[in-house]
């Protein structure tokens, strides 16, 4: 039997160690003299480490803690005082101390307990959002009241744990979709025939489709709540359709099943709504009919209901041979992760979360979705939008170079562990025409900072060794650097954004990466460098007069009869083909593009235009694929532009070298 103060230092520990909170001890010079387990794991450092360390340097803010530190002395003890420990994780705690005396009564130090209240904060907010809803509810009828209640307390019971895979999920699932998307916008600058344009036009506004959906499961009560902004921007309806259908063409092929679709002539070309909700809305519908149907067909179809000088309102229809779903089941199937049957996920997979998102969507916009079905025979679902109608035709957005001669210089250090994502900023930062730098974590960041000088940092949070929150802390107090620092993140949570403001970051910007945002981000934080005058960018040569040199013999007569014959044909062809795309004339088309044809390789226009103006003729002649004959005129429209403009600067040094 041990010895009354063994006992006693053993009945002592073992109290210290009972906190499941970070516990400590500090002698009245500030040093910790003792601590617990609970202190060791929070901030990752051994005991022996700890142990004479001055306690106030593991906080945030070390002088506020000094402060309520001397307030425990004066006092004889503090009760939940808010700080924030200086972890990977800044965790905020509640700080409770108590001086203690020795035997004669003489106060020999304090015990510290750090309670870490961040998932008592997150549940006091979720708790706080859900009863506010409920007190929404009850001012606008009082007989909603105990619904109100009963959706309130579901939601306390399930919120915590959906958010939180929610969350997970999305920021998994960013990090590919960043590499995909990126790389697409990266493709679709370079030459490309109209086919390749066409399947990575389609790739790309499936990605922006995920993207949207991505962000809205992220806060799902946002969906439930109809909290949704719309963009209301011009699109071509037609096109729109036929990008979807192309991302399910292959999988319908593989199942051997057969695809009609059917789409009103009568559809104005150019609509204004959102697109990118529309396409989610299609999406999730024909990905469910290709998902339950093994034989048979699937139709797709849109239809004008009816239209004024205004508003057009379109009819949307998927319809499959799949497996149905019954009566009973119904009026559940557009409700939050509900499936047809219990064995729906077991056999197809899915959440049951596309459909309630759809219903979602669609009302929200002032439409209605409806479903039929029968077991065994298929489903229809349909559903109407309204959309405004406007004369004028969709321009491509275009991400100006603006780039000056001072933003030439900048130099970048990019800061991501993903090898994937160090290529995607490479191509980005060298389109913007930037030096740059990588570094695979934040530890070899702050290496490199020290042996070079960089204009801006572009910090990922998360990562090995050291993260981003940790390095830019580190960048900010150890090596007291103002560097602008861009924050990229595949989570935009509020705690995230929160302690990105608090360990210093002047921005961030989510993932997947918009160019123009990041272009614009870069320069904002970088005004101070930025020139009036902005670097001249060479224009790309539209023609090569190398074949008609070789066909004249060099003859200036004869070359400045020719070049004088296409300056003088081309506009009024163009002028015709236009007019016919107006007025459906196809055969005024057709002819058009026939004639300019031979043009193009006499004045060294590149092949692919050629090729362009072929398809124009032959789908004009067939009357197929008309939603694209548009988009191609104007491309040609724009080449043969700029290759009159570069023709006559051809011109006049032929006159002058005469």
């Amino acid at each position: 039997m041990g010895t009354p103060g063994n006992r006693e230092s053993q009945y002592a520990r073992s109290l210290i160690e009972a906190s499941l909170d970070p516990l400590f001890t500090i002698n009245p010079d500030g040093k910790i003299t003792d601590i617990n387990n609970a202190s060791i794991d929070i901030t990752e450092i051994t005991r022996e480490d700890l142990i004479g360390t001055d306690f106030f340097e593991y906080f945030t803010e070390p002088d506020k803690a000094r402060e309520i530190y001397r307030q425990v002395f004066a006092e004889g003890f503090v009760a939940d005082f808010p700080l924030t420990i200086r972890d990977g994780k800044l965790t905020e705690v509640l700080f409770n101390g108590s001086v203690y005396k020795d035997e004669f009564g003489k106060v020999i130090g304090v015990v510290v307990v750090a309670r870490d209240i961040t998932d008592h904060k997150r549940i006091e907010k979720e708790l706080r959002d859900a009863r506010l809803h409920a007190e929404l509810a009850a001012k606008i009828a009082e007989e909603a009241k105990e619904i109100a209640e009963k959706a309130t307390k579901i939601a306390e019971d399930a919120v915590k744990s959906k958010q939180q895979f929610l969350s997970n999920m999305s920021h998994e699932i960013r990090t590919p979709m960043n590499a995909i998307i990126g790389f697409t916008k990266v493709l679709l600058k370079s030459d490309l025939d109209p086919k390749q344009k066409e399947y990575l036009t389609a790739i790309k506004l499936s990605g922006d489709a995920l993207t949207v959906l991505i962000n809205d499961i992220l806060d799902l009560a946002k969906v439930d709540a109809g909290k949704m902004i719309f963009e209301q921007t011009p699109f071509k309806m037609a096109a729109s359709m036929s990008a979807m259908i192309h991302l399910f063409e292959t999988k319908i092929q593989e199942k051997n099943l057969k695809l009609i679709k059917k789409y009103d002539d009568k559809i104005p070309m150019v609509l204004i709504g959102d697109p990118v909700r529309l396409h989610q809305i299609i999406l999730n519908l024909v990905s469910n009919a290709v998902k339950f149907t093994s034989k048979g067909e699937i139709k797709i179809s849109a239809e004008l209901l009816n239209e004024d000088e205004e508003n057009a309102t379109v009819e949307f229809s998927v319809t499959d041979t799949g497996i149905g779903i019954a009566e009973d089941k119904i009026e559940h199937i557009f409700e939050n992760f509900q499936q047809a049957t219990s064995e729906t996920a077991r056999l197809y997979g899915g959440t049951g979360l596309g459909l309630a998102i759809s219903k979602q969507l669609v009302e929200s916009q002032g439409g209605r979705i409806t479903v039929q079905s029968k077991p065994e025979e298929g489903s229809v679902f349909s559903f109407v939008l309204p959309f405004k109608k406007t004369s004028g035709m969709v321009e491509l957005k275009k991400v100006k170079n603006v780039l000056t001669e001072k933003v030439h210089e900048v130099k970048v250090l990019v800061v991501e562990d993903i090898a994937l994502n160090q290529l995607l900023m490479k191509t980005l930062l060298d389109d913007f025409g930037f030096e740059h730098d990588s570094a695979d974590n934040g530890k070899i960041a702050i290496e490199k900072l020290q042996n070079k000088r960089y204009d801006i940092i572009l910090m990922d949070l998360h990562m090995p060794e050291m993260n981003g929150f940790e390095a830019t802390e580190y960048i900010r107090k150890k090596m007291n650097s103002q560097i602008p620092i861009i924050a990229l993140t595949a989570d935009v949570t509020t705690a995230d954004l929160n302690k990105c403001k608090s360990v210093g970051m002047n921005d961030y910007i989510s993932k997947p990466l918009d160019e123009g945002l990041l272009y614009n981000k870069i320069n904002e934080l970088l005004k101070g460098c930025v020139m009036d005058n902005p670097l001249p960018v060479k224009k790309p040569e539209y023609v090569d007069l190398t074949y008609l040199l070789k066909r004249t013999k060099g003859n200036p007569e004869l070359m400045k009869e020719m070049v004088a014959l296409y300056l003088e044909q081309t506009p009024p062809l163009i002028k015709q083909m236009k007019q016919g795309m107006h007025d459906k004339d196809w055969d005024s088309v057709y002819s058009a593009a026939h004639k300019l044809i031979p043009s193009f390789s006499i004045m060294g226009i590149h092949k692919d235009f050629e090729i362009m103006a072929k398809k124009i003729q032959e789908y004009s002649s067939a009357r197929e694929h008309l939603d694209e004959v548009n988009d191609m005129v104007l491309k040609i429209e724009d080449i043969c532009t700029n290759a009159c403009e570069g023709l006559k600067v051809e011109l006049n040094s032929i006159n002058k070298s005469r």
